[in-house]
């Protein structure tokens, strides 16, 4: 009985601490931010396997979806709902872009890389519209060399 009690404390460390491990990141989406107007922040994060994304419209009326060609095959596109929070979780390494629907012109995107990022180039050759072209081609030179 004692064992029993013993390696059923163990193993429900263990799965407490595998759950653990998982890391939220919060963004905001902000009307002005460090970066300028019409910002997530931050607009960058480095993640592992498993971690969620919780996106925060602190300002009203943004939300957060993925786009198009710029998530890992077999990772779920998403789209959250204008000003209310959305949290994603990011298990398939690669580049994931995440768009404000009604500010992706000016330039409202951010970028999640997760573990090695094998997608990157497929991300890199996506058409951008207006300012976001600019904030990628930023964010997009952040990614480590060498994943």
């Amino acid at each position: 009985m004692k064992y029993a009690t013993i390696a059923a404390a163990a193993f429900a460390t263990l799965v407490v601490s595998g759950v653990a491990q998982a890391a939220d990141h919060q963004v905001q989406l902000l009307n002005k931010g460090e970066h300028g107007v019409m910002v997530f922040q931050p607009n960058y994060i480095e993640a592992a396997p498993g971690d969620t994304v919780t996106f925060v419209p602190t300002d009203k009326g943004h939300d957060a979806a993925s786009i198009d060609g710029m998530i890992p095959d077999g990772a779920q596109p998403f789209k959250g709902e204008i000003s209310k929070p959305v949290t994603v979780t990011v298990d398939k390494e690669g580049v994931y872009g995440i768009k404000c629907v009604p500010h992706y012109g000016m330039g409202m995107v951010a970028l999640i890389v997760v573990g090695k990022p094998a997608n990157l180039e497929k991300a890199k050759a996506v058409k951008q519209p207006g300012k976001a072209k600019t904030v990628f081609a930023d964010l997009l030179s952040k990614v480590p060399a060498g994943n």
